[in-house]
């Protein structure tokens, strides 16, 4: 017997008393847990934060005073001409002086968008557990690609508003029909023999700044 056929007849049987007109939300139970443990608010941020750094992602912390501060530092730090600006982030997250800004146009081509140092965005949502941060292409994220071709993506972050302990806490504040994009620390991948590149199909370099609202 292959894997395949116990794959399948395992789901046969888990559906073996389930009519064949009933449906498809109903078919499969989803009271399974939502969440691992009782962690609070703050727990759950250093959780993300520890979990970002783990995926080679750079963990800043601040807040919404000294935010504009802190993405110049960052884009001097890394030495940017330009910086991409989806056209809906917050213009108060953005310091007044630095690098030229591009903005995201629909005729913009790859290469174009490879002349891009450095992209500035937020994001839909932050999972503690796995690390990952959610893009849905929403005004202040811009469209997929501005996160994918430039080597170099500062995203952040409002905590604790934004950030869930789990997967299925953030299916639950998504909408499946966006453009979700999943990031899980910066591009990376590794050959045959396990050498990892980075920077192959995404951004070289991801910083995380996790934003106080309080």
């Amino acid at each position: 017997m292959s894997s395949r056929d116990l794959i399948l007849g395992r789901v046969r049987r888990a559906l073996a008393d389930v009519r064949d007109d009933t449906p498809y939300e109903q078919a499969v139970g989803r009271d399974y847990l939502l969440r691992h443990g009782r962690l609070s608010a703050g727990e759950t941020v250093d959780l993300l934060a520890r979990n970002l750094a783990d995926y080679r992602a750079i963990v800043h912390r601040t807040d919404v005073r000294e935010l504009p501060g802190t993405i110049g530092r960052l884009l001097g730090a890394h030495g940017s001409r330009n910086v991409l600006v989806p056209p809906g982030l917050p213009p108060q997250w953005m310091p007044a002086s630095g690098p030229a800004r591009v903005q995201d146009r629909a005729e913009s081509t790859p290469y174009d968008l490879d002349e891009v140092d450095s992209v500035v965005t937020g994001c839909a949502v932050a999972i503690a557990e796995t690390g990952t941060l959610v893009l849905d292409g929403s005004p202040d994220q811009g469209r997929r690609r501005v996160t994918l071709v430039p080597d170099h993506h500062i995203c952040v972050v409002r905590v604790p508003g934004q950030v869930v302990s789990s997967v299925p806490e953030a299916l639950s504040r998504l909408v499946p029909a966006r453009p979700l994009t999943w990031i899980s620390g910066p591009s990376a991948t590794s050959d045959i023999e396990l050498d990892r590149v980075e920077g192959v199909h995404g951004p070289r370099t991801l910083e995380v700044v996790l934003v106080s609202e309080e």
